[in-house]
């Protein structure tokens, strides 16, 4: 059991940018792209559903749930696509860095995206205070 959770985690470095190629790809279904996302912004989010300082639960979670989203997302994803995003994804680490930077632009503009909308959140508030 302990090999078989080390091997699918080990999968994932070429999985999960697959995941990201199959999510910019015309043929991938729509249901499949947004599965895809999904599990892309939950491997690289900080936020956990169990949080990683609990013991064994917090870790176990990444271990089980990111897996299991990669495998859902494969199994939407048409075969031809999901092989040749697979095949790109293999090529796309250089010595652990991506050859190409904007590889990670999606994931700049959702972080900003999301800090925007709380900055606009907190200044709100505190407007609605000064005015009270």
């Amino acid at each position: 059991m302990k090999e078989k959770i080390k091997q699918s985690l080990s999968q994932l470095k070429t999985t999960l940018p697959a995941l990201f190629l199959a999510f910019n790809d015309r043929e991938t279904p729509i249901l499949a792209k947004i599965l895809a996302f999904l599990t892309i912004a939950y491997a690289l989010s900080p936020i956990d559903l169990i949080p990683d300082f609990i013991p064994v639960l917090g870790y176990l979670n990444d271990a089980v749930i990111l897996p299991l989203l990669a495998a859902l997302s494969i199994k939407l994803i048409p075969q031809p696509v999901w092989k040749r995003c697979l095949e790109k994804s293999r090529g796309m680490w250089e010595q652990g860095k991506p050859k190409k930077w904007y590889y990670a632009l999606p994931i700049i503009i959702f972080w900003l995206l999301i800090i925007w909308l709380i900055a606009k959140a907190v200044i709100s508030t505190n407007d609605s205070k000064i005015n009270s």
